[in-house]
């Protein structure tokens, strides 16, 4: 199968969005990302993939600590800004959690340090051990078929 077919498909998952961010001396880095979950409970765990080619992986490789921000459905603009589609540059007004960037009123921000890093394919994986987290409360943005969904607050199951 080709990559277009193999895209496709995945894109076929619903997911929340966040936005990755971390620190190198006074430098922020941020970059969008929906290769996001949760691994453990005991100890706390999560995952994220990270390109082998973005420059992110590099800087949570040397740093060995990231911060996940979970996206409120009115940060797509944040989102669209991370994912480089957005041209112009902004001067981004970022939280301080634990001494890590964080995007403000995001639903969640967690901040971690790497447990592990895992070479698949094309991109690393990146374990992290999360220190703490902070909740807001809203609903998420999300990704479906290439393109943001509104979350749907109204399914009533029957049964």
């Amino acid at each position: 199968m080709d990559d277009q077919r193999f895209r496709k498909a995945m894109g076929k998952f619903a997911t929340g969005v966040t936005i990755v961010t971390t620190k190198t001396g006074e430098d922020i880095h941020g970059m969008t990302a929906n290769a996001f979950m949760s691994v453990s409970l005991n100890p706390k765990l999560v995952l994220i993939s990270i390109d082998e080619d973005a420059n992110m992986n590099r800087y949570i490789q040397d740093e060995k600590r990231f911060a996940v921000s979970i996206l409120h459905e009115k940060q797509k603009y944040l989102s669209a800004y991370f994912a480089g589609q957005v041209k112009e540059r902004k001067t981004i007004a970022f939280a301080n959690f634990l001494e890590m960037p964080v995007i403000k009123e995001a639903l969640v921000t967690l901040v971690c340090d790497v447990a592990d890093t895992i070479v698949a394919g094309d991109h690393t994986l990146f374990l992290g051990k999360v220190q703490d987290l902070a909740i807001n409360d809203g609903l998420p943005l999300t990704f479906f078929d290439g393109d943001y969904q509104q979350f749907a607050t109204d399914i009533k199951l029957d049964g």
